[in-house]
């Protein structure tokens, strides 16, 4: 298990993100052991599997200094803490409904001394806040996903992206998205070469037509 995959992807780290990223691992491995967030095959892969496939994200949107950003269903911390790493100038909520996996984002959190996140034990339903973007990494089928995070996002855009979801997900997904005409499908194999991303994209779903779709069914 080695960062250097991610030097290799964002060559442009500080010696302080490429350490963040470093120590990451240690953790994660560490607190695995204590309380099982990753399965034994994908901690062996964390870098590929976990932290590289968080930024995935990164790679379709450079969110600008004061974005606001949530997390939902954060399970130990992904795409949240990757995230935050990445770009050290925005907020991020992580949110997860079972507790320990967030007892373990906030033992990293502090371990790599991250100071642009919060961890919160809470479903996504409860939160009355709003959010330039929300990420999460195939927590729920979209319509599903689509209906927890109503309301969450905020209407003024400051990104060449519309503010709205960007969703972590694999497979086919004609069926699940053939309501969603607004949705931009991106695939991860044209930015990863590993063939763990073969099959991994990120869904964007811009504001506006999630609005039109809650008009329409609620």
């Amino acid at each position: 298990m080695n960062s250097e995959i991610i030097n290799h992807y964002f060559p442009g780290l500080t010696k302080l993100q490429q350490e963040q990223f470093r120590l990451l691992g240690e953790l994660y491995q560490d607190w695995n052991k204590k309380i099982n967030v990753v399965s034994r095959k994908d901690i062996d892969e964390l870098y590929i599997r976990h932290v590289l496939h968080s930024l995935g994200i990164a790679k379709v949107m450079t969110f600008e200094p004061g974005t606001r950003i949530l997390d939902v269903g954060t399970g130990g911390g992904f795409p949240g803490i990757p995230l935050a790493i990445l770009f050290p100038e925005i907020h991020i909520t992580m949110v997860d409904a079972i507790g320990k996996k967030i007892r373990v984002v906030h033992e990293v959190v502090e371990g790599l001394e991250l100071t642009n996140t919060r961890a919160l034990h809470s479903r996504v339903e409860d939160l009355d806040e709003q959010f330039d973007f929300i990420v999460s990494r195939a927590v729920a089928a979209m319509p599903t996903f689509v209906h927890w995070v109503k309301g969450k996002i905020s209407k003024r855009s400051k990104h060449p992206l519309k503010n709205g979801i960007l969703y972590l997900k694999g497979g086919d997904l004609t069926e699940e998205l053939k309501t969603y005409r607004n949705a931009k499908i991106y695939n991860l194999s044209n930015y990863f070469s590993e063939e763990f991303f073969e099959t991994k994209k990120v869904v964007y779903l811009p504001l506006k037509f999630q609005g039109h779709l809650n008009a329409i069914h609620g």
